[in-house]
């Protein structure tokens, strides 16, 4: 059968749009293989920023620890090489007349127990001191994302305009009212825990590298001398008229 021209008119019709559809499909494929090339691009983007981030966390996390490492050493030594050197001085020239200390006192007995810091004593006195020497449970640790700059408990993190990974550890170094109560706690079992003291007189003294006033006011009017860090040195607060407590 002898094709008409009307045939060929509409298979080259045919031709032409198929031609336009292939045109067309590889357009769209050009268009998707570009949008597949931009996201590639922004993932290995995201890949470096999220590599980037990580390696800043673990260097924030190695300051953290850095940070708990220093302060435990520094609370260490406050207890080593002020506090103990200098409560006996202390409390003489206080009119008491100590002559020996014992550290970390540990008592179990009849299912309580009992930790003494510092015991101090004569053959009359025995002064229980409590020191601010450990990190407590009122730590912050401050985890979060900063951008630009942000105040939390007290301290200023500052980042660029990126948002940046901030890990960091706001440690307590001070003697806070609960610290004072739960003393105030141990001399009163003190004598019932260890009664080969039941006859002497039990006075009792918190310290710490750093005292609020409003802490040490408190400690004060609970009858316990506030010791504290001065300079180099270790003083007792209390004013001369002081009275101590008696357990």
């Amino acid at each position: 059968m002898t094709a008409t021209i009307e045939d060929i008119r509409e298979i080259l019709k045919e031709l032409a749009q198929s031609q336009q559809e292939l045109s067309q499909s590889q357009q769209e494929l050009s268009q998707s293989q570009q949008e597949l090339s931009q996201a590639q691009q922004e993932l290995s983007q995201a890949q470096k920023e999220t590599d980037k981030q990580i390696k800043e966390t673990d260097k924030q996390i190695n300051r953290v620890s850095k940070q708990i490492g220093e302060l435990g050493n520094r609370l260490g030594e406050f207890v080593e090489w002020q506090v103990r050197p200098a409560v006996v001085r202390l409390f003489q020239e206080r009119g008491i007349d100590v002559h020996e200390f014992h550290p970390g006192i540990s008592v179990k007995r009849d299912n309580e127990g009992l930790e003494i810091d510092l015991l101090v004593v004569n053959d009359t006195d025995a002064i229980l001191v409590e020191v601010k020497s450990k990190l407590s449970r009122e730590a912050k640790l401050f985890v979060g994302w900063v951008s630009g700059s942000v105040t939390h408990a007290g301290v200023g993190f500052h980042a660029s305009t990126q948002p940046t990974f901030i890990l960091y550890l706001i440690p307590p170094t001070h003697l806070t009212q609960r610290d004072v109560d739960e003393h105030l706690q141990r001399l009163a079992k003190f004598k019932r825990l260890m009664p080969r003291f039941r006859d002497v007189k039990a006075l009792g003294a918190v310290a710490a590298m750093i005292v609020p006033n409003e802490v040490a006011s408190y400690a004060c009017r609970q009858g316990l001398f506030v010791l504290v860090q001065s300079g180099e040195n270790v003083i007792i607060l209390n004013d001369a008229e002081f009275t101590p407590r008696v357990w």
